[in-house]
């Protein structure tokens, strides 16, 4: 009887947890570095990236003519995108009631347009900032006053990705129709509310350390009627980027499709992308990317010029009449 062999298996290699703490220790150095330079590397990138098309192609800007029927698209273009505005005030205002505040929708329109032109200040949060401490000062709980903020740019941006999937016409479709299910997933309040949790303690844990929370509230409903405002308002900005097309060029029927998801997509990475204010140099270079096998690269990025002149002229123009409103009110009592 031949003795039984023993095959003796040689130790299986395992990391040493020394060596992936230091690793850890060292991804979380480099991160805590570059996080700060982060944004501003962003934008440098892409205002770098829209500079240089605009060089390349100043000649065939220069020479854009805007006839008077142009111009009158342009005046169009303004109301339009003011009317977004005052739109997406009406949207936060339908969040700060999902959440059981009261609110007077006067003086919440006011507050909402007078503090929309601060989010283009270094941060990116001033705007949410100062929403919070007029509603906590006004007597609205704090907890639902940062989740109404935090709520409302979530429904956009999610508004805007059901808007790209659905008018994006590609071969994936598929893709598009599992995304459209994931969305519709994600947006259920078991799933939203962790996450605005999470996001009311990263980016106002800060700001907001002095000041009393109260009892904690939550989105008891799936957001259906805040959706659908996201939705409009990505339609009425759209349709101001679109009136400025109309303005330098004529448009066919064709393209309305996929300017539409080339805008919501375009947009959504301006709102999500750190480091962009308003979605500055994200949005037109994300647009002049996607659009460019469509448009003529001078009227794309005249466009694109103009309707970043437009956005910023319209904002201000809403914190103007929402600031002459309240002088108005003021003076009358």
């Amino acid at each position: 009887m031949q003795p039984t062999k023993i095959k003796i298996q040689p130790p299986k290699s395992e990391p040493k947890p020394q060596l992936l703490g230091g690793l850890l220790k060292l991804v979380k150095v480099i991160l805590g570095f570059v996080k700060p330079y982060l944004r501003w590397m962003i934008l440098g990138g892409t205002l770098f990236f829209l500079a240089a098309n605009f060089r390349k192609h100043w000649q065939e800007i220069s020479e854009i003519d805007i006839t008077s029927t142009g111009w009158t698209y342009l005046g169009l273009a303004l109301i339009v995108t003011l009317s977004a505005h005052v739109w997406s005030a009406f949207v936060w205002l339908i969040i700060v009631k999902e959440f059981k505040q009261p609110i007077r929708p006067r003086w919440g329109l006011r507050l909402y347009l007078i503090t929309n032109i601060a989010k283009y200040l270094p941060g990116n949060i001033w705007h949410f900032y100062g929403r919070i401490v007029a509603l906590k000062d006004s007597g609205i709980a704090l907890e639902a006053a940062a989740l109404s903020v935090l709520l409302e740019p979530l429904m956009m941006a999610g508004a805007a990705l059901g808007v790209a999937l659905i008018s994006y016409h590609s071969p994936y479709f598929i893709i598009q129709i599992i995304g459209l299910i994931a969305l519709g997933i994600g947006i259920h309040p078991r799933i939203l509310n962790p996450i605005l949790r999470y996001l009311e303690t990263s980016k106002f844990k800060k700001e907001l350390s002095d000041i009393p929370k109260e009892a904690s509230c939550q989105l008891d409903y799936y957001p259906v009627k805040p959706l659908l405002g996201g939705v409009g308002f990505i339609l009425l900005r759209w349709s101001g980027f679109m009136l400025i097309l109309l303005a330098l060029t004529p448009l066919n029927f064709e393209q309305i499709p996929v300017l539409l998801g080339a805008y919501s997509f375009a947009w959504l990475l301006g709102l999500l992308i750190p480091g962009a204010p308003g979605g500055l140099g994200v949005f037109e270079a994300t647009a002049l990317a996607l659009l460019s096998n469509q448009f003529a690269p001078a009227i794309l990025l005249g466009a694109i010029a103009f309707y970043r002149l437009v956005s910023i002229v319209a904002e201000t123009l809403g914190a103007l009449l929402a600031k002459l409103d309240q002088r108005f009110l003021d003076n009358s009592n």
